[in-house]
C-alpha cells in the first residue's frame, strides 16, 4: 500500500473571553477521502505580561458543520435538538506555550470543524487603551495519511486479500448506491499463515465527532462473519478497516463479500414534476385553481397504481430547493403543500443540505396534520429526520436511526396535530424526512387509511431571527460563513429565549430614564456658560446634551428604544460631543485671546473629528485633546502669573469653591468610566458619569470677564441714544 501524508495549516487566532458564540474562534478544514488517519496539532501561546495568567482553553470538534457549543449553560429554544459536542481542554499555566495532539483513524471525509474560546467574560467594560489585555493565541493545524491505492470491494463479487500483519491493518471501501435499503458484509475463509485460529477485528464505517456510529466486529475461528447494515449513506464510499489480532508476525488471508438490498421507490412521474415546476414558477402558486389540477391528477395516478403500492419501499415527494439568501433556503413542494401519508410504505422528502455553505444556520421543519383526512382516531404519523439516508422501517420499528447517525423523531396525531424540529447547525448533507402512519393496534388496521400531513421546511441563519432580545450576526471565517444569535437585556440562549437572568420591562424603561435624562444635567452648565457670555462653549453643551441623551435612548438593548436617526450617526456625535466639550472647557479655563480661542476651538473639533472617524473608542481620542488642553491651560496660567506676579488664579475663593470641586468631580467621573462599569451596572454607573461631568463643567467654568455686564435685556433691548464708552481713549461719544 501507498501512503501520502498531507498537511494543513491555517493562521493564529486570538482567542476572546465567551458570552456569545462569535466570541469562539473558528477553524474549518476538509479532509480529503480514503485517508485513514488525521492527527490535529493544536497550539495554544500566551503573552509575557503580569497581565497573563494562568488560562484554560476549550477546544470543541464536529464533522460535517461548525460545533453547537453551550459554555454558560442557557437554555436552548424548545423543539431544538442539541447533542454535546466533543471537547478538550488546554492548559496555559508557567509555560507560555502548549503543544496538544488528537488523534482520529480512518475520519469521515469532509469538513470537519474546530472552535476555541477562552472561559466566560467577566462583563467588565473595558475602555480601549487604559488597560492592555493579555493576547492567548490559537493555532490548529491537520496532518492526514492518506492511502492512494486503497481496494474497491465490488458488490456481490468475493474478493480475497491478506492481512499482512497486526501493525498494518487492511483497508478497502466500497461505494453504496442510492435507495440501497441495507447492506451485509461477510467474511469467509478465514486461514493464518501459521494455520492458526484467526482473530479479525471489522470496523465498518468512518468516525464523527461529537458521536461515532462506526460498527465494530470481532471474528474468531474459521467460521463466516457477517455484518448486517440499515440503511447505510446512499451515494457515498464505506470504508472498511480489517485488522488482525493474532500472533505478530502472523499473515491472514480471508475473503470479503459486500451485498446491498434494493429498495424500489415509488413516486408521481416526471412528466407530473416538469409540469408541476412550471406552473410554479409561471403559472399561479400551489393552492391555486391551476395546482388544483396538477393535485387532481396527482390522485388519480395514485390510484392508479394503488396496487402496486406494496411493493414501494418508499413514496419519493418531488420538492424544489430555493436560495433566499445567505444561509437561507426554503424547500418547496411542488404538488400542494400536503403530502399524503400511508401506512404501506414511509413518504419520503428530499432535503438537499450538501452545498458545504448550509451548515452554518438552522434546519426548521414543521408539521401540520390535516385532522379532517384521518379515517382513524388513533391512528399517529410517525416522522424521522436523518442525514445521508432515509429511515426506511418505521412502521415495524418506530427506530428514528440509520446505519451511521441517529435521526430526530417527530410525530402528530388528531390529539396534538402540530410538531416542530429545529436542527442546530446541520451537518453537509442530504437531509431526508421521513413520514408513516402507525395504528396502535397493528398496521392491518392502516392498510386503507390515508393522512394528509402539511410539511414547512426552511433553513434560516437565527431561528426567530433570535426574538425580540437577539441580534443575528452574520460571521465569516475566511470564505466560510455562518450565524449566531448576540443577546441583550440579559437574555441568553442560543436563540436568545432563556429569561434566567433577564430584565424585567420596568428595570428596561429605569435604565432608559436614567441614561437619558441624566443628561439633562448639563442644563446648570448651559445656564452658567450663557450666563457668563460663553455662548460657543454653551452650545457645544447643547449638542452634546441632545445627543447623547438620544443616542442613549436608540442604544438601549430591550423594548424601551426610541432612535431618531441612523443608530451609527448618534454615537458618533455622542462621542464627538462629549470630547469637544472636554476640550472646549479647559481651553475656556486658560483665558487666552479670544481669536486664539476660537481658533484653537475649530482645529481642535476638525482633528477630534478625523481621529474619531479612525478609532471611535481608542482611549486617546479622549486623553489626547485632554492633555494638549491641559498643556495649553498650564502655560497661560504661568503666563498670567509671572506677567502679575503672583498665583493665577489669584482668588482663594476660586480655588476652594469652584477649581477643587469642579477637579474632584472630574476625576471621580473619570474613575468611574474607566475602572467601574460593567454590562450588569452600566445604566447607572454611565448615568452617574453623566452628571458627575456635567457637574464638574459648571464648576470649572470661568467667570466672565470684567468689562462686560450682566445680561441687561432692558438695555439691550432699547431704541434711543445710548453713551458708549471707549475703553481705550476713555472718551465718550455721543451715537
Amino acid at each position: 500500500s501507498l501512503y501520502v501524508s498531507e498537511y494543513f495549516s491555517q493562521s493564529a487566532q486570538k482567542l476572546s473571553f465567551y458570552s456569545w458564540y462569535g466570541n469562539a474562534k473558528l477553524f474549518h478544514f476538509h479532509v480529503p477521502e480514503d485517508t485513514v488517519l488525521l492527527r490535529w496539532l493544536l497550539q495554544a501561546s500566551r503573552g509575557k505580561g503580569p497581565e497573563c495568567t494562568n488560562m484554560e482553553i476549550t477546544v470543541h470538534f464536529r464533522y460535517g458543520a461548525p460545533p453547537v457549543i453551550n459554555p454558560l449553560g442557557t437554555r436552548f429554544p424548545a423543539n431544538a435538538t442539541v447533542r454535546p459536542s466533543y471537547n478538550i481542554s488546554i492548559t496555559l499555566s508557567s509555560a507560555a506555550q502548549n503543544t496538544t495532539f488528537v488523534n482520529v483513524t480512518t475520519p469521515a471525509a469532509g469538513d470537519w470543524f474546530i472552535a476555541a474560546h477562552l472561559p466566560e467574560a467577566a462583563g467588565r467594560i473595558e475602555v480601549k487603551g487604559f488597560s492592555t489585555p493579555c493576547p492567548y493565541m490559537f493555532q490548529a493545524d491537520m496532518f492526514v495519511l492518506r492511502l492512494t491505492d486503497m481496494p474497491v470491494l465490488e458488490p456481490g463479487v468475493a474478493m480475497p486479500q491478506t492481512v499482512v500483519s497486526p501493525a498494518k491493518p487492511l483497508h478497502v471501501k466500497v461505494f453504496v448506491p442510492k435507495h440501497a435499503a441495507g447492506m451485509r458484509f461477510e467474511l469467509r475463509s478465514c486461514v493464518t499463515s501459521e494455520q492458526k485460529a484467526c482473530t479479525l477485528r471489522v470496523a465498518l464505517g468512518s468516525i464523527t465527532l461529537p458521536q461515532s456510529f462506526q460498527r465494530i466486529v470481532t471474528c474468531t475461528g474459521k467460521v463466516n462473519c457477517s455484518l448486517a447494515l440499515d440503511s447505510p449513506p446512499w451515494e457515498k464510499w464505506l470504508q472498511i478497516m480489517v485488522e488482525s489480532l493474532g500472533a505478530a508476525n502472523a499473515s491472514v488471508s480471508v475473503e470479503m463479500l459486500a451485498s446491498f438490498t434494493a429498495c424500489r421507490p415509488g413516486s408521481t412521474s416526471s412528466f407530473l414534476n416538469f409540469s408541476s415546476l412550471n406552473q410554479s414558477q409561471t403559472g399561479p402558486r400551489p393552492g391555486s385553481a391551476g395546482a388544483a389540477g396538477s393535485s387532481t391528477l396527482s390522485a388519480g395516478e395514485a390510484s392508479r397504481n394503488a396496487s402496486d403500492q406494496r411493493s414501494f419501499c418508499l413514496q419519493n415527494q418531488p420538492i424544489v430547493r430555493e436560495d433566499l439568501d445567505v444561509v437561507s433556503v426554503r424547500y418547496r413542494l411542488l404538488n400542494s403543500p400536503s403530502v399524503p401519508v400511508n401506512s404501506l410504505s414511509p413518504t419520503l422528502l428530499l432535503l438537499n443540505l450538501n452545498t458545504g455553505m448550509d451548515s452554518g444556520g438552522s434546519l426548521v421543519v414543521s408539521l401540520l396534520l390535516n385532522k379532517t383526512t384521518v379515517s382513524l382516531a388513533n391512528a399517529t404519523v410517525v416522522a424521522c429526520v436523518s442525514a445521508a439516508s432515509p429511515v426506511l422501517s418505521l412502521n415495524a420499528t418506530q427506530n428514528c436511526s440509520t446505519a451511521f447517525f441517529q435521526g430526530y423523531p417527530l410525530s402528530v396525531s388528531t390529539s396534538s396535530a402540530e410538531a416542530m424540529l429545529i436542527v442546530l447547525y446541520p451537518q453537509t448533507d442530504d437531509w431526508f424526512l421521513s413520514l408513516q402512519l402507525i395504528c396502535p393496534k397493528g398496521q392491518g388496521e392502516c392498510n386503507a387509511a390515508e393522512a394528509k400531513v402539511t410539511v414547512f421546511a426552511y433553513l434560516t441563519p437565527c431561528f426567530n431571527d433570535c426574538g425580540p432580545y437577539g441580534q443575528c450576526s452574520l460571521l465569516r471565517r475566511h470564505g466560510y460563513l455562518y450565524a449566531g444569535c448576540s443577546c441583550k437585556a440579559g437574555w441568553g440562549g442560543w436563540s436568545c429565549t432563556d429569561d434566567t437572568k433577564a430584565q424585567s420591562v420596568g428595570v428596561q424603561n429605569l435604565a432608559t430614564l436614567l441614561l437619558t435624562l441624566s443628561n439633562l444635567m448639563f442644563l446648570p452648565a448651559i445656564a452658567v456658560a450663557v450666563y457668563r457670555y460663553y455662548l460657543v462653549e454653551a452650545s457645544v453643551y447643547t449638542y452634546t446634551m441632545f445627543f447623547s441623551t438620544f443616542y442613549h435612548a436608540c442604544d438601549q438593548p430591550g423594548v424601551a428604544v426610541m432612535c431618531i436617526m441612523d443608530y451609527d450617526t448618534l454615537q458618533y456625535c455622542d462621542f464627538l460631543g462629549s470630547v469637544v466639550s472636554i476640550w472646549v472647557t479647559i481651553l475656556c479655563m486658560s483665558r487666552v485671546k479670544k481669536i486664539l480661542k476660537y481658533v484653537l476651538f475649530i482645529l481642535g473639533t476638525l482633528l477630534i473629528a478625523m481621529s474619531l472617524q479612525l478609532d471611535r473608542r481608542g482611549v486617546w481620542n479622549m486623553m489626547g485633546p485632554c492633555l494638549f488642553a491641559l498643556v495649553i491651560m498650564i502655560a497661560a496660567w504661568i503666563y498670567h502669573g509671572v506677567k502679575r506676579r503672583h498665583c493665577y488664579p489669584s482668588s482663594w475663593k476660586r480655588w476652594v469653591f469652584y477649581l477643587l470641586p469642579g477637579i474632584t468631580l472630574a476625576f471621580i467621573a473619570i474613575s468611574v468610566y474607566a475602572f467601574m462599569e460593567t454590562n450588569e451596572n452600566y445604566y447607572y454607573t454611565h448615568s452617574i458619569w453623566h452628571v458627575l461631568v456635567a457637574c464638574s463643567v459648571a464648576f470649572l467654568l470661568p467667570p466672565r470677564d470684567k468689562h462686560k455686564k450682566p445680561w441687561a435685556w432692558s438695555q439691550k433691548l432699547t431704541c434711543r441714544y445710548q453713551i458708549c464708552q471707549n475703553d481705550r481713549e476713555e472718551l465718550y461719544a455721543v451715537t
